[in-house]
């Protein structure tokens, strides 16, 4: 099962370093993914607390054996955040910036210009990143708490706050299981392409859903609350995947590939830095105006080229420049 799990994970990996983006991806079904599994996961290990440390009598292979369930939800909020942290990195350049159009003068073409002022899409994903963490953390900190002040649990008998800790991680995984894949068919019906999403890994997972359910069902201290959020998510993850595939073929007989760009054309530019190159228009209009003198001849701008002789200020201007100056020397 690990390395089924893995392998039905690999291909989204790979999807999003290959394409060198993140794009099509809900930052809400990010979060609401990381919470799940996490939750998921700890809420198995409390259920078998009292398998895990029979682990101290038994021989290793029997100990791997009983806490597989363990190891097998572990490996799945890994690999989720894995995909979390590849989205942060392979966020695409372009949408992390609000863009504007200057317009220059001389009817020249506007310039398209980076600000530094971010998105709202990518502000609101370094916020759920640090959600996510500070979630886990805040988890992991109470489940061991619970665990290590509460009396060992001896066969099915468990206290009763772990017993409410248990079906709390177990209902609220669920729950955000169910909602997780909400925002994500909102987002990719949104959008209308499939983005940097991986039909082949929901291909796998989405059958591997029912093998994951009856694998982690027949383990021994588990109830429904840890398989209920698995078998949640495998239907809405194939509610996701036909979308995905009607998407992709539309997108295809539109000439379009899954970002939503034509088939044959030259690769854009929207990965590369932050400030995009001048343009020659602008170019010309800095050099004409680095390289000539603007005086006023009978109230008329006329440009003059420069040269050696040509002095750093108009009259006008050092005049300006004497009256300030003796201003300023008055007022010591």
């Amino acid at each position: 099962m690990c390395v089924g799990i893995t392998v039905s994970y690999l291909p989204q990996h790979w999807r999003i370093i290959s394409a060198k983006s993140s794009e099509g991806f809900s930052p809400w079904f990010l979060l609401l993914g990381g919470m799940s599994s996490a939750s998921g996961m700890l809420n198995i290990i409390v259920v078998q607390w009292g398998i895990v440390k029979c682990c101290r009598v038994l021989s290793f292979g029997s100990c791997i054996e009983s806490i597989a369930g363990i190891f097998q939800l572990a490996l799945v909020w890994v690999l989720f955040v894995m995909i979390l942290v590849l989205y942060m990195i392979y966020y695409p350049p372009h949408l992390k910036y609000v863009e504007v159009d200057v317009d220059l003068p001389n009817d020249m073409p506007p310039q398209h210009i980076k600000t530094h002022v971010k998105r709202e899409e990518w502000k609101l994903s370094i916020t759920l990143s640090w959600v996510i963490f500070w979630h886990i953390a805040f988890l992991i900190f109470v489940t061991f708490l619970l665990l290590t002040t509460n009396p060992a649990p001896d066969g099915g008998y468990r206290s009763h706050q772990i017993e409410l800790w248990a079906t709390f991680l177990g209902v609220s995984s669920a729950i955000l299981a169910m909602f997780q894949y909400t925002p994500q068919i909102a987002h990719t019906w949104r959008i209308k392409h499939v983005g940097a999403l991986s039909i082949p890994m929901m291909c796998i997972q989405t059958p591997g859903a029912v093998l994951m359910v009856l694998s982690i069902a027949i383990r021994p201290g588990t109830n429904w609350t840890t398989w209920i959020p698995y078998a949640v998510a495998g239907v809405m993850q194939g509610i996701l995947l036909v979308m995905c595939i009607i998407f992709r073929a539309r997108q295809h007989a539109l000439g379009l590939d899954d970002f939503g760009r034509p088939l044959n054309a030259p690769p854009s530019n929207t990965s590369s830095p932050d400030v995009p190159p001048t343009t020659p228009a602008v170019e010309a209009a800095v050099g004409d105006a680095v390289h000539s003198d603007v005086r006023s001849e009978n109230g008329v701008d006329a440009a003059v080229p420069a040269g050696e002789a040509t002095p750093l200020l108009s009259g006008k201007q050092r005049n300006a420049a004497k009256g300030k100056g003796l201003l300023r020397w008055l007022k010591r």
